[in-house]
């Protein structure tokens, strides 16, 4: 390797995406990293920072210094507790403050089954366009103030108390009352056969 070649990054980042049967979209809502920079990533067109790189490493999974030299291996000891601080918890923020998510659940399993702490400030909601064909949400209030609504109908929830749904359908959750609403929300995709 000449001293002027940089590693080449973007196939890495492909395989390890398309691996993980994660689309250019899904691994941007996880990574927190725009559409069209995964692309041209992944074709060689653009030159990432640091804390891009580390965002879709984390986001995938994946050793950073594995990945700056070109390979990954897949050799994790079985025993092994992976701990994800929280400054290192991927969320996901409303522009205006209205609702976040943090994503608890692995890259890996992105597209089968996912799950989120979902906060929503008073009076707020988060909408969400219909979803692959065959997803489910499951929604767990720990907080009072919580109404899921869908084009089947629409549910209150009180704290402790679960609503499962469509979400194939465009659906909202909003925020009813004046405090900060909290809750799990695990996502189901179907799987094909």
């Amino acid at each position: 390797m000449e001293l002027n070649d940089a590693p080449k990054i973007g196939p890495v980042i492909q395989k390890e995406r398309k691996e993980r049967h994660l689309t250019l979209d899904r691994l941007a809502a996880i990574s927190g990293v725009s559409r069209s920079m995964l692309s041209q990533i992944e074709r060689g067109e653009a030159n990432p920072t640091f804390a891009v790189l580390w965002s879709l490493t984390q986001a995938l999974g994946i050793d950073f210094a594995q990945l700056i030299a070109g390979g990954i291996t897949h050799q994790k000891k079985t025993d092994a507790i992976d701990l994800v601080s929280l400054a290192l918890t991927p969320e996901i923020k409303s522009p205006e403050g209205a609702w976040r998510l943090r994503i608890l659940s692995p890259p890996a399993l992105a597209g089968r089954v996912e799950w989120y702490e979902v906060e929503i400030a008073p009076g707020c909601k988060l909408q969400s366009a219909p979803h692959a064909p065959g997803t489910f949400e499951h929604l767990t209030a720990h907080t009072d103030g919580l109404c899921v609504e869908t084009e089947h109908g629409r549910q209150a929830l009180k704290t402790g108390e679960t609503a499962r749904y469509r979400a194939d359908v465009g659906h909202e959750i909003s925020n009813t009352s004046t405090e900060l609403a909290k809750a799990l929300m695990v996502v189901l995709y179907e799987q094909d056969a």
